[in-house]
C-alpha cells in the first residue's frame, strides 16, 4: 500500500508564472487568479483551508468557505465559540490555502484576524437560506454532543421558534477579516520546479521576490 500511494504523481505543465507577468500588489494579483478559477467553473472555488493555532501553539486546520474579499483582506464567517473562534480570539493570526488543482495552482495566505462588523455580518447572515440561519442557532459548534439525535431536536425547537422568519443574528455567530501580510503564488511546473512567487508587506510596501521550489 504505501509502495501505492508513494507512485502516485502528476507532472504539471499547464502554465508557467514569471515576476515581469504579476501585479505589483498581491490583491490585484489574487484578482487575476480568483477571475481565472472562475471562468474554470471549478467546483466550490471559494473553498479554502484555514488554519489558526492553539494555546500550545500547535495548528489545527479546516475547510471553510471565502464570502468576500476586499483590498483589505479575505472575508469568512462562522461561530465565534467553536474551536477556531476561540483560537483566533486568542491568537488573531490565520494562514489560509486555495488550491485549484484544475489551473495547478496555488495562493498562500498568512495575515492578522479581525471581526468584521455586527452591521455586515446581520447583512450576510440574513442572505443565507432559513435552515443556515435556524442552524447557526441550533449548533453549539465544536462542542461534545451526546448523539445527532440532540441535534437534530435543537434544529426543530429553533425551526419551530422562527417559523414565521424574521431569524435574528446570534451574538456568537459573525465574519472575519484576514488582512494579509505574506501572500504567495503557485503555479505548478514539470519535474516538481514549481514557480513560487512571495509578496512580503515591509516597510509600509509589498516586496515581491521569487522562491525556490
Amino acid at each position: 500500500m504505501q509502495k501505492d500511494i508513494a507512485s502516485i504523481r502528476r507532472d504539471y505543465q499547464m502554465a508557467s508564472l514569471d515576476e515581469a507577468a504579476t501585479s505589483a500588489h498581491p490583491m490585484d494579483q489574487f484578482t487575476h487568479w480568483w477571475e481565472d478559477a472562475i471562468e474554470s467553473n471549478i467546483d466550490e472555488v471559494n473553498a479554502f483551508v484555514l488554519s489558526t493555532i492553539d494555546d500550545a501553539r500547535a495548528p489545527s486546520s479546516r475547510v471553510v468557505l471565502l464570502k468576500g474579499y476586499t483590498p483589505e483582506g479575505f472575508i469568512f464567517f462562522t461561530n465565534y465559540d467553536s474551536d477556531k473562534g476561540k483560537e483566533m480570539a486568542a491568537h488573531p493570526v490565520a494562514a489560509m490555502n486555495f488550491f485549484w488543482k484544475e489551473l495547478e495552482r496555488q495562493v498562500r495566505i498568512t495575515g492578522v484576524v479581525k471581526k468584521v462588523s455586527v452591521e455586515e455580518s446581520a447583512e450576510y447572515f440574513h442572505s443565507r437560506p432559513l435552515g443556515s440561519q435556524v442552524g447557526a442557532w441550533s449548533s453549539p459548534q465544536s462542542q461534545i454532543i451526546p448523539n445527532r439525535e440532540y441535534l437534530e431536536k435543537l434544529v426543530a425547537d429553533n425551526t419551530e421558534k422562527y417559523k414565521e422568519g424574521n431569524v435574528p443574528l446570534p451574538p456568537h455567530w459573525g465574519g472575519y477579516i484576514v488582512h494579509p501580510f505574506k501572500m504567495e503564488f503557485w503555479q505548478g511546473r514539470s519535474s516538481r520546479l514549481h514557480d513560487r512567487i512571495q509578496y512580503s508587506f515591509e516597510k509600509d510596501n509589498w516586496v515581491k521576490v521569487r522562491l525556490a521550489p
